[in-house]
């Protein structure tokens, strides 16, 4: 499946300085890569990191509610059960991170990919998508409730038990993707891309019963 939008890459030097986490009284992070570290126990209000790498790093008991993410890469990192809520993310990867029941609620995301990601159990909630991909992820029971969709595509991603309650698929393509069981109000489905097999099943939520 090609993707019919280009997401923007993060724009990172290559000459980063590496650098531990520490508070500060206003935490701003800038060209520096952190990595091979655990961050524990933060609570932290409107942090802003930009043009920065996380590598092999682990988020144990973080709260970075509104945080700001710009030109930002997570790689193989565990980020799960985080509070991202309100956050502003844009030009942001996530390669090969397990990010379990990050709460992305009522975040605004513009051109952020999740790439080979389990973000089962994830929270994007009231949240602003616009030209996001979600490639080879496992986002099972993952909340996307009253979310508003801008160019998002799922490519070859397990979505059973998605919550997309509230959430317009229109001209999202859903046909690569595996699930057994989706919540979605019909209305919402209209424009939204299936394979046959998906239809088969969407047709019965409508109550129809199809002769084979």
């Amino acid at each position: 499946m090609a993707t019919r939008f280009k997401i923007e890459q993060p724009k990172i030097p290559y000459d980063l300085t590496p650098t531990d986490f520490q508070y500060m009284d206003e935490p701003y992070y800038e060209l520096c890569i952190i990595s091979d570290c655990s961050i524990i126990g933060e609570d932290i209000h409107r942090i802003r990191f930009e043009q920065v790498i996380f590598k092999n790093v682990t988020f144990v008991d973080v709260s970075f509610r509104n945080i700001e993410l710009t030109d930002v890469i997570f790689e193989k990192c565990n980020v799960s059960n985080t509070d991202f809520s309100d956050a502003i993310i844009h030009r942001v990867e996530f390669k090969e991170s397990k990010i379990l029941g990050l709460n992305l609620s009522d975040a605004t995301l513009g051109n952020v990919r999740f790439e080979n990601c389990n973000a089962n159990l994830s929270n994007f909630g009231f949240a602003k998508l616009k030209q996001v991909m979600f490639d080879s992820c496992s986002l099972c029971n993952v909340d996307v409730f009253e979310a508003k969709f801008n160019k998002v595509a799922f490519k070859q991603c397990d979505l059973n038990e998605a919550n997309f309650i509230g959430t317009s698929l229109k001209g999202v393509d859903l046909s690569s993707c595996r699930f057994q069981q989706i919540s979605v109000a019909l209305e919402d489905l209209k424009g939204c891309e299936v394979s046959s097999e998906q239809a088969i099943g969407f047709a019965a939520l409508m109550g129809l019963k199809i002769n084979e």
